[in-house]
């Protein structure tokens, strides 16, 4: 399957992950871009080489050439987007969170359902090589049972920048705390039965670091915390019975090197090293997670529905807003 892709918006995140993840891609073809600065656009075609650029984002959505469209744009931009559609209802890959709430992102969904028009949230992370590896691990029982997962996401930003307006979905936990959310929702293999959660709230309202815990009905336990006040962590932990595994660069792998994770097992009481502990780094195989996430989205949409691991959005959305409910509370 050769999709033809859009994407609305010139992002930091286009240029650094989607243009070359779709140019890459086994399953897709960058045909047009489009941003509110045509001047920006055009440049970014020539630099890329990509075939057209539209001076609106109606222009690119109105365009017959295009079978889906990426959306990196500020997080109550979406929605709206997908309301101004015109003749054309492409596919849709949206970068989180998906909406500002599960309200609209049902609408979202059920939308893009009524038209036969698949949504996919851009969780490019799922798609690493690593991470499937770690869950086939963890399914097979190498830490035990799995009892605890941790996710730390922060790093520090600087005043004015529009991930501090609360009109804009701005906030810790909808921007880098969504990522250990998913992570939790990922490993456990399950929705959370229950969440509690404590923030620290910044002049503008949003939350600047919050903390989260969430139980699922499997037992398995979560703990997330992110910030925009404290220095760069990306990590996740999983903790079972029998061991551990360290994921550092969690959510943004090295591209020059293999990714690694530290594993940590403890010998059972019938091994000739009962109680003592085994180190050891596992590596796993180079790849680019936003070229992995394009040819995931063409075999959701060869499959007419979202694959594993592509991310459901509204599950996601339902679980953001009960922990930002609680952080509230």
């Amino acid at each position: 399957m050769s999709l033809r892709w859009g994407i609305l918006g010139c992002a930091r995140i286009s240029r650094r992950g989607l243009i070359p993840g779709i140019q890459a891609s086994k399953t897709g073809r960058l045909v047009a871009l489009a941003s509110r600065n045509p001047a920006t656009a055009r440049a970014w075609c020539d630099e890329f080489k990509i075939l057209k650029s539209h001076e609106t984002y109606q222009g690119l959505l109105e365009d017959p050439e295009i079978d889906a469209v990426y959306i990196p744009l500020p997080n109550e931009l979406p929605q709206a987007v997908g309301r101004r559609r015109g003749r054309g209802w492409e596919h849709v890959l949206c970068e989180k969170p998906l909406a500002l709430n599960a309200v609209e992102a049902r609408e979202m969904v059920e939308q893009c359902r009524s038209r036969g028009v698949l949504l996919m949230e851009a969780f490019m992370w799922r798609h690493q090589p690593r991470t499937l590896e770690l869950r086939a691990r963890v399914a097979a029982s190498l830490l035990g049972e799995l009892r605890l997962i941790r996710s730390s996401f922060s790093f520090p930003i600087e005043p004015g920048d529009w991930r501090l307006d609360p009109a804009r979905g701005g906030g810790a936990l909808w921007d880098v705390g969504c990522y250990g959310i998913s992570t939790a929702r990922f490993f456990a293999g399950a929705e959370p039965e229950s969440v509690r959660a404590r923030a620290r709230f910044g002049p503008t309202g949003v939350d600047l670091t919050l903390t989260a815990s969430l139980g699922f009905p499997n037992g398995v336990l979560a703990s997330i915390d992110c910030s925009f006040e404290q220095p760069f962590r990306c990590v996740f932990e999983l903790v079972g019975t029998r061991g551990v595994i360290d994921v550092p660069d969690a959510y943004l792998p090295p591209t020059k090197q293999k990714p690694i994770a530290r594993l940590r097992t403890i010998g059972s009481a019938s091994d000739s090293d009962a109680g003592t502990d085994l180190i050891k780094n596992l590596e796993f195989e180079m790849a680019d997670q936003y070229e992995a996430m394009i040819d995931a989205f063409a075999t959701s949409l060869a499959a007419g529905r979202l694959v594993e691991p592509a991310e459901d959005g509204l599950a996601q959305m339902k679980a953001l807003d009960a922990i930002m409910a609680a952080a509230r509370s």
